[in-house]
């Protein structure tokens, strides 16, 4: 998974400040010392899994979207994700241009979010 990690970090640096983490409890970490437009997961990691941290942003960064990569095909399971509030769902083996392209999604709705937020 580290080369997975370390080569979408390299490819959506180039777009996007990007910031990895080894576990969801790093993640959780990272968010709460700043703020992100999106959170890239897959899945399965050690400790937490991509379900426990998709659960938690929702539950505390709600206008976070949480994209989740799996190897796990069942259709089923990709829209029980989606209901649970994931933004998307790709599917392992991936295509870069699939996940630019969710990114890219994601990145656009948080910022409507947020500029619709109103002020306090």
């Amino acid at each position: 998974m580290a080369k997975i990690r370390e080569t979408l970090c390299e490819l959506l640096s180039q777009d996007h400040l990007c910031r990895t983490a080894e576990t969801a409890e790093e993640a959780l970490t990272r968010l709460e010392a700043e703020k992100f437009d999106l959170v890239l997961t897959d899945i399965s990691m050690p400790g937490l899994s991509g379900l426990d941290l998709l659960g938690r942003v929702r539950q505390l960064y709600q206008d976070t979207p949480v994209i989740i990569i799996s190897g796990l095909s069942d259709q089923e399971h990709a829209q029980s994700l989606i209901a649970l509030g994931a933004f998307d769902y790709l599917l392992k083996p991936f295509r870069l241009e699939v996940v630019e392209e969710s990114v890219m999604r994601a990145v656009q709705f948080r910022r409507r979010l947020v500029s619709s937020e109103p002020e306090n």
